[in-house]
């Protein structure tokens, strides 16, 4: 829940605005949030509110930009001083998981953006978001083959675009059943299958 944000610095109050609208997805459409419902969940008028964003359409720009540094600052950090490739990628997968644990609003706000044909700002970012995740997936992945931990043969491609899909998939039915939190149960074994089949058999 979002504290008392009347006297906060401009940057803070920034940061402040984007996590209102990461709590107020995980409990309705992104879609259908509006600036009156930022502004009521920070204690605060929609005028105060527009005094660091000019349009809704900004807030959901910082959204994005917000939910691109910490989760790929989290993947980063889970995998940083891991020298087995394939047990940087479980690192990764779980960190991604757990972030989607402690932020359930997060993949509400990025199916929101991928499902319509317009090119906003914000779907233009959530690509860019996927394509910097699948550039980390697929070092690991080609360094995974390199050491012989993977299958040579391995299409590198195929395997990024399988593990964020695996992730999504997981994600789906955790948001379908209503418990985000039953990721966690599901996750180590879905990666337990996903990693047989990239592994090598030596």
């Amino acid at each position: 829940m979002i504290t008392q944000s009347k006297h906060l610095p401009a940057e803070e109050r920034r940061t402040v605005t984007v996590e209102a609208v990461v709590e107020l997805a995980a409990e309705q459409n992104p879609n259908e949030i509006t600036t009156s419902a930022i502004a009521a969940r920070m204690g605060l008028t929609q005028g105060a509110l527009f005094r660091h964003f000019p349009s809704k359409s900004a807030i959901l720009e910082a959204v994005m930009v917000w939910v691109a540094d910490r989760l790929l600052s989290r993947l980063d950090k889970a995998i940083e001083g891991v020298s087995s490739p394939l047990a940087a990628l479980e690192a990764m997968f779980m960190a991604h998981v757990e972030f989607v644990v402690k932020h359930p609003g997060v993949p509400r706000i990025l199916f929101g953006e991928l499902q319509y044909d317009e090119k906003t700002a914000q779907k233009v970012m959530a690509q860019a978001l996927i394509r910097r995740y699948g550039e980390r997936l697929h070092r690991l992945l080609e360094e995974g083959k390199l050491k012989k931990e993977l299958d040579a043969n391995l299409d590198t491609e195929a395997a990024s675009i399988l593990f964020i899909g695996t992730i999504q998939g997981l994600i789906m039915q955790s948001l379908l059943a209503g418990d985000v939190k039953h990721i966690l149960h599901d996750a180590p074994r879905v990666f337990a299958i996903y990693r047989q089949g990239i592994r090598s058999a030596q």
